[in-house]
């Protein structure tokens, strides 16, 4: 038999994280003891850095192929993973053992020939390789998985920004750059006005205002690139979004301070006359799907539209999925100071009926509507806690009775159960054998109106209190709301503005521009006691006039005419 050749083969990954692994050199150092102690024909040494994670590497596969060629039929490693991580090149190895171009892998611990069990256990250290490396990729995915969804992007951080550096490993939040944050804000203030191409604010703040990259131990340093400068102004990241993972469509609302609001990165995209990066679409408005057409019955829905007047022509276009003037075909980007006008309204869908005639509605003015509702039912603070402090003594005065209402039923619920036990003791006592003092039908008959009444009872001892309690909560959360509402529906998210709308009424029509709805009680009565306080206050003017505005509502509040059930003639 022709003595066996053997190449050996040094890896280090550059990709590796374990730091236990030997370096190539050291390997090399292991490999030619080896090679020395077993008396091994090495003819060729082989080194590389690169991942073996997945297939390929041009200086393994060169060794392959001179193993097919016949130049060695052995292989000197450190350890099987050295060879491969992944199944390809695995069965690649296994191959060559089975049709005899590969004799034998030696390694300081175990030599694998062409034996079902030498080649089973190969296949498992190196598939043991890929299930340690696949662990790995997984758990860094989770990782940066969970990071996203606590809202920190799991990235290197934009320009402007900075990783906190010195926050725990999985934990780096990240931060506004103190020198570069405000130099980013000015380049979007500049593409704001409409006056300048992103080209110019990158000459702007590279030359004016001496805009430089971080630096890093080998890079940074440099001015903004030109392609950097549009990826800025692109990316929605810099009003507080981004997606994770990118090209995925899943969108997370970052915890990072942004730098610009929401509806400024959309103006600037359509400065910009063009899509841009993928930005988050959720087209979400509050009163979709809550109200109806009053001509035709089909709910109301909601359109955004951003539409440009060219300062060349005067054309008015959409500037959606357009990068220059229709007519005139001059860029967007290119026209000086745009005139922009952005839309929201609401209009009938028409499904039913195509040909209805109701017309659209702008947002601001439904919403305007509804602020108008809500200030018609707004109270002072003052009020709201007079009301609910009446409400609490209303309560209390109310306990004596309560209680008294309570023994009366607790002590009608133990007769109710004495009457049923003695029904039964009757039925069953020897007396009763031949049925002739209670018959069956007349027992079923008497237990059963006695049941019934017992559980009436129950309900009824179990609801007082409970009925009660719910009032007087009902009562608070009323008054509260209709104190803030106001103030929340001015200044809350879209889901806010939602629920107050479906609080403050329901069977919400829009018809002719005008939205109805029907006002549920309470909200109702505090309406017509604002009307009263309205009535009231001139009379309660001196004849010579002064300034009562900080009275006003006090003094109403001791008018007795205000509280439910009360005779103002009293």
């Amino acid at each position: 038999m022709d003595p066996i050749k053997y190449f050996t083969y040094r890896r280090k990954s550059s990709e590796d994280k374990d730091r236990q692994m030997l370096s190539n050199e050291s390997q090399q150092n292991e490999l030619s003891e080896l090679s020395k102690r077993k008396n091994l024909t090495v003819v060729d040494d082989f080194e590389e850095s690169r991942s073996a994670k997945t297939p390929g590497r041009p200086v393994f596969n060169e060794m392959i192929d001179q193993i097919v060629s016949g130049k060695a039929n052995g292989l000197v490693v450190w350890n099987p993973d050295r060879i491969s991580r992944n199944s390809v090149d695995t069965g690649q190895v296994i191959y060559l053992l089975d049709i005899g171009k590969l004799v034998e892998i030696v390694t300081p611990s175990q030599v694998f020939r062409n034996t079902p069990n030498d080649k089973f256990l190969f296949s498992l250290l190196c598939s043991t390789a890929k299930l340690e490396n696949d662990n790995k990729g997984e758990n860094v995915k989770r990782g940066l998985k969970t990071k996203a969804e606590k809202g920190w992007m799991p990235s290197g951080a934009k320009p402007g920004y900075m990783n906190d550096k010195y926050a725990e490993k999985g934990s780096k939040t990240i931060l506004k750059d103190p020198i570069r944050f405000p130099l980013i804000r000015k380049a979007w203030d500049l593409m704001l006005t409409g006056l300048y191409t992103p080209p110019k604010i990158r000459d702007i703040l590279n030359n004016e205002y001496g805009y430089r990259t971080p630096k890093h131990k080998r890079v940074g340093g440099n001015p903004l690139t030109r392609s950097t400068i549009y990826i800025i102004f692109r990316d929605p990241f810099y009003y507080g979004m981004f997606e994770y993972p990118v090209r995925s469509g899943i969108w997370h609302k970052g915890r990072h301070e942004p730098i610009i609001t929401k509806d400024e990165f959309d103006r600037v995209q359509v400065l910009l006359g063009r899509n841009g990066m993928p930005k988050p679409k959720t087209h979400e408005f509050p009163f979709t799907g809550m109200v109806k057409c009053g001509e035709c019955s089909c709910l109301v829905t909601c359109e955004e539209k951003w539409q440009i007047i060219c300062t060349n022509c005067k054309y008015k276009f959409a500037s959606y999925n357009k990068n220059a003037c229709p007519k005139c075909k001059i860029l967007i980007e290119e026209m000086k100071k745009p005139k922009l006008l952005h839309y929201i309204y609401y209009h009938c869908t028409k499904r039913k009926n195509p040909n209805c005639t109701q017309k659209c509605l702008k947002a601001e003015e439904l919403e305007k509507q509804i602020d108008q509702y809500l200030s018609k039912i707004q109270i002072a603070k003052e009020f709201k806690d007079w009301a609910i402090k009446h409400v609490n003594e209303m309560y209390d005065n109310e306990a004596e009775d309560r209680k008294s209402t309570l023994t009366s039923l607790q002590e009608a619920y133990n007769d109710c159960v004495k009457r049923i036990d003695n029904l039964v003791k009757l039925k069953i006592s020897p007396q009763n054998s031949d049925n002739n003092l209670l018959t069956d039908d007349e027992f079923r008959k008497q237990k059963g109106t006695l049941m019934n009444e017992k559980e009436e009872l129950k309900s009824k001892l179990s609801g007082t209190d409970k009925r009660v309690n719910q009032w007087v909560e009902l009562s608070e959360k009323t008054f509260n709301f209709a104190c803030y509402a106001r103030y929340w529906f001015k200044n809350g998210d879209l889901l806010t503005k939602k629920q107050i709308l479906a609080t403050i009424g329901s069977n919400l029509i829009l018809m002719n521009k005008t939205l109805s709805l029907d006002v549920p009680k309470p909200f109702q009565l505090i309406e017509d006691v604002n009307k009263k306080v309205v009535e009231i206050i001139p009379s309660l003017e001196p004849i010579k006039k002064t300034d009562t505005t900080l009275y006003q509502h006090f003094l109403s509040l001791e008018n007795l005419s205000l509280l439910p059930g009360v005779d103002s003639n009293h």
